[in-house]
């Protein structure tokens, strides 16, 4: 993709509305919100901040964005409406960047940022790429604006973290890590560290790191943070690993996240935490790909290609009638994704259906549920209720969370940090 000719300048969508997927309006963009990377990297951006009707100001991460043109911006999924707060290490590019002095890396002289723009890089990612810049270092109220020229992003020097210290630095570090990697440092730290650095973190990145930390490094993280913002990190969590780290805690803790969580994701949780832990129903996510009986390969393929699915939950589509969401009306089958890849895309995926795939009972144990990955090696299975409604699937991660150690995670994340000492 080129970037200038995909690239959307940030003065341009100032006051734009914001649409939700219905069509109305919900407010009008007032800013965006930017991650600082390290190694000369382009800031993130991470989200827009937009400001309803009651001049309430919420944060909408970009993953929501559906589209973006020169009269709106175009949302789909639920909106958040905790009152935005910007976090260590984040800029606002109208707030922070707009009429800010710099230098370039090709000319001595000083300058000022006119304008930003961002580009997608990839899917639901954008990172800022260009600056419009004009000469001279006068605040635009004084005088002659100057000559604008727009240059790339790395053409602006001083705005890294190069030479930046502690945890804005550590933070700018972590945008570029893996889970794995973002819970090892997390590991790897005193209390006190971990509480600061895990309260900067945004919503995700901290659910995703939770989700690979021991389980009594979660309770403890998830307790320092404030409530409402403990019940936004549940939220993104996968609902299974939500589950598991809300059945650690103290019920009253417990009780009060849950109320605070939106009503679906809450609804979600507690149907996981009625199954027995080492039961299909208590391994289960509750998001598994579930398609309606007239989609076609094409469709399916599609589901699978979202970014924000797991390999595993990726490896098979689930066919059930109305409703679709978990749980689902009747059960039809199980579709392997090796399957959909041999059929021509207009096939329906009704047709192609596993018809000796049985699936598994919410009470089936740990050792039925291992044996039958094994005997079908699978990395997907569905699980079923007594009526044949579909209500989630194991993956063959969660079965192995189960199976290993109960302490695999922490000395997993010991024997990383040694590797990296000794790398070092």
């Amino acid at each position: 993709m080129n970037a200038a000719s995909s690239s959307i300048f940030i003065s341009r969508i100032r006051g734009l509305p914001v649409l939700d997927g219905s069509g109305d309006q919900i407010g009008k963009v007032r800013d965006a919100v930017v991650q600082r990377r390290s190694a000369g990297r382009p800031p993130r951006v991470k989200g827009l901040v937009v400001e309803l009707f009651a001049r309430h100001r919420i944060f909408l991460p970009m993953a929501g964005v559906r589209g973006i043109d020169a009269a709106q911006v175009v949302i789909s999924g639920p909106v958040n409406p905790r009152r935005f707060e910007r976090r260590e290490s984040e800029m606002l590019v109208i707030g922070d960047l707009f009429d800010l002095q710099i230098t370039r890396t090709d000319s001595p002289d000083p300058a000022t940022i006119f304008d930003v723009a961002m580009h997608p890089v990839r899917s639901l990612d954008w990172e800022l790429s260009q600056v419009a810049i004009r000469e001279g270092s006068r605040p635009r109220r004084f005088g002659r604006r100057g000559h604008v020229t727009i240059v790339d992003w790395s053409a602006v020097r001083d705005l890294g973290v190069d030479h930046e210290q502690g945890t804005e630095r550590l933070l700018a570090q972590m945008e570029d890590m893996k889970a794995a990697d973002i819970a090892r440092e997390l590991h790897d730290m005193l209390p006190d560290r971990r509480a600061e650095v895990a309260a900067a973190l945004d919503d995700q990145k901290l659910a995703d790191a939770l989700e690979e930390l021991p389980e009594d490094e979660q309770v403890q993280l998830i307790q320092e943070l404030e409530a409402e913002r403990a019940a936004d990190v549940l939220a993104e969590m996968d609902p299974d690993d939500a589950a598991d780290l809300i059945a650690d805690l103290s019920p009253e803790v417990a009780e009060g996240l849950l109320r605070r969580m939106e009503p679906d994701e809450a609804e979600d949780v507690r149907r996981l935490l009625s199954y027995a832990e080492f039961t299909a129903g208590g391994m289960m996510t509750t998001e598994p790909v579930v398609l309606p009986a007239d989609a076609t390969v094409a469709d399916a393929l599609a589901h699978v290609r979202d970014a924000e699915l797991t390999p595993a939950l990726a490896c098979m589509v689930y066919v059930c009638r109305s409703p679709l969401e978990t749980p689902t009306g009747q059960f039809v089958g199980s579709v392997h994704i090796q399957r959909l890849l041999r059929e021509p895309p207009s096939t329906l995926v009704s047709a192609l259906i596993d018809a000796e795939l049985e699936p598994l009972s919410p009470e089936a144990n740990l050792h039925t549920v291992s044996r039958y990955f094994a005997t079908y090696n699978l990395v997907n299975a569905p699980v079923v209720d007594d009526d044949h409604h579909l209500i989630g699937a194991v993956t063959v991660d969660d079965v192995l969370d189960h199976v290993l150690p109960a302490d695999w995670r922490g000395t997993q994340l010991d024997q990383l940090s040694s590797q990296a000492v000794n790398s070092g």
